[in-house]
C-alpha cells in the first residue's frame, strides 16, 4: 500500500511524506505498521543528513571564498572543487615552491611518450588523484561553456592534436593558472608551519624536557 502511495514521487517529496507517516507505536507486531515505522524512522535520518549537508555546504562556501577568491573568479571552478585544491595545497605546501613542482603534484606534469619520429607527451598517473579528478572535471566544463577553451580546443586540433592531447595540454595550463593563485593564500600558512617547525621537532622537545629536568641529558648513564 505505501508503495502504490509513493510511487512518482521525487527524492524530497518522498522524504517528507515519509517523515509524516504515523504508525501505530504498539502495532509494531503488525508488517504494514512495522514497515511504517521503520521507513519514518530512515527519513528522518536522511532529513537531518541533508539539513546537515546543507549548512556544511554554507560553512565550506564562506570558508573557501575567503581562502581563494580568485581561484573562485576562473570560470569551471566551483566551491566544490576549489575546495579540494585547498586541501592538496595545504597538505603539500612543500610542493608549492615551482609550478613544476605542483604540476608533478597534481599529476599533470607532461610525461614524454615519442617513438621513432612522433614527439608526443603522454598523461601522467601519478600524483594527488583527487586534484587530479578535479583538474580534469574543471577542464570539461571549460570545454562545454569558456569561448577561450573553445578557440584553443580548434587551434590545437588545427595542429593536428588528439582529443586527449588537448586534454592533458588543458589541465596543465589550469594546473599554472591554480599554482599562481593558490601559492599567495598558501604563504600564509607555509610561514607558520616553518615557524612551527623547530617546536614540534624531536631535537627541540628533547632539550626542552632536559631543560626541564624531566630527561637525563644524551649520554647521561644512572
Amino acid at each position: 500500500m505505501l508503495r502504490e502511495q509513493t510511487r512518482g514521487l521525487g527524492h524530497k517529496a518522498l522524504i517528507s511524506r515519509m517523515v509524516g507517516l504515523r504508525p501505530e507505536l504498539n502495532g509494531a507486531q503488525h508488517p504494514e505498521q512495522a514497515t511504517k515505522i521503520a521507513v519514518r524512522g530512515l527519513a528522518r535520518r536522511c532529513q537531518a543528513l541533508n539539513e546537515e549537508i546543507a549548512a556544511l555546504e554554507v560553512q565550506l562556501s564562506q570558508l573557501t571564498l575567503a581562502a581563494a577568491p580568485r581561484l573562485l573568479a576562473r570560470p569551471g571552478i566551483g566551491i566544490d572543487t576549489a575546495a579540494q585544491l585547498l586541501i592538496t595545497a595545504g597538505d603539500n605546501p612543500d610542493r608549492l615552491r615551482s609550478e613544476a613542482a605542483f604540476a608533478r603534484l597534481v599529476g599533470v606534469a607532461p610525461i614524454p611518450a615519442s617513438s621513432g619520429r612522433t614527439d608526443r607527451h603522454r598523461l601522467s598517473r601519478g600524483g594527488d588523484r583527487q586534484a587530479n579528478r578535479v583538474l580534469h572535471t574543471i577542464a570539461l566544463v571549460r570545454l562545454h561553456r569558456d569561448p577561450r577553451t573553445w578557440a584553443y580546443l580548434n587551434k590545437r586540433t588545427a595542429q593536428g592534436l588528439s582529443k586527449k592531447d588537448i586534454l592533458r595540454c588543458l589541465k596543465r595550463a589550469i594546473a599554472r593558472e591554480v599554482y599562481h593563485d593558490l601559492r599567495p593564500t598558501c604563504a600564509a600558512a607555509v610561514a607558520t608551519i616553518v615557524d612551527l617547525a623547530p617546536m614540534t621537532s624531536p631535537t627541540s622537545s628533547r632539550a626542552a624536557e632536559v631543560k626541564a629536568g624531566r630527561r637525563p641529558p644524551e649520554g647521561h648513564r644512572p
